[in-house]
């Protein structure tokens, strides 16, 4: 995003300005960004990948997401949830993925604590929604990297013993998964008309 607000893009569409710097950004902010995310292996899914993208950028982890996918069986959770020693060592020679000891072993775990959450990864989540009336921001400015929302969903991940989750983490995945539009007032993706 720019400080000025959203670009107009080659295609003619005004966007936030992130997701018109390379194509995969354009897809991913036009497509998924700030869009709904619901059911417990798509939240698993963007739980694991913004851990595994903290310290990094977003494209990294976006250009490995099939092989992300391919590497921890479609984040199905019940089936990481089985991974034992030998899968972490697959994992760490992956070269289709971040290979990091900590976050791969953080996404195991982080999957036997979505198998055994009451109510479900869905459920937990959601409650953390932010106000759909907040009103647009209009520059980079205005978007915040942590909310009150974001550090409780954080606390309440960690509560149930996730690993990675931070309150800024947190904001990032509520932001990707629709439960706050941080859209800006002027980009085409904002609210209902881009959904």
């Amino acid at each position: 995003m720019s400080a000025g607000g959203a670009v107009v893009g080659p295609d003619g569409l005004r966007r936030c300005a992130w997701g018109d710097s390379t194509d995969d950004y354009r897809v991913y902010h036009d497509t998924e960004w700030g869009r709904p995310v619901h059911g417990d292996d798509a939240l698993f899914e963007r739980v694991c990948l913004e851990a595994f993208q903290s310290g990094l950028s977003w494209i990294t982890i976006l250009r490995r997401r099939e092989g992300f996918r391919s590497a921890f069986a479609g984040f199905e959770i019940a089936k990481v949830a089985e991974f034992g020693p030998d899968d972490v060592e697959r994992l760490l020679g992956d070269t289709g993925i971040i290979r990091n000891r900590a976050k791969i072993e953080a996404a195991i775990a982080n999957a036997r604590v979505a198998r055994d959450l009451d109510g479900g990864l869905d459920t937990l989540i959601w409650q953390f929604a932010g106000d759909p009336d907040r009103p647009a921001p209009r520059s980079l400015e205005e978007v915040p990297a942590v909310t009150p929302e974001s550090t409780a969903l954080a606390k309440a991940l960690k509560k149930a013993g996730f690993r990675f989750v931070g309150p800024t983490t947190a904001y990032a995945l509520m932001q990707a998964c629709g439960l706050v539009d941080d859209h800006l007032a002027d980009c085409h993706a904002r609210g209902p008309q881009g959904r």
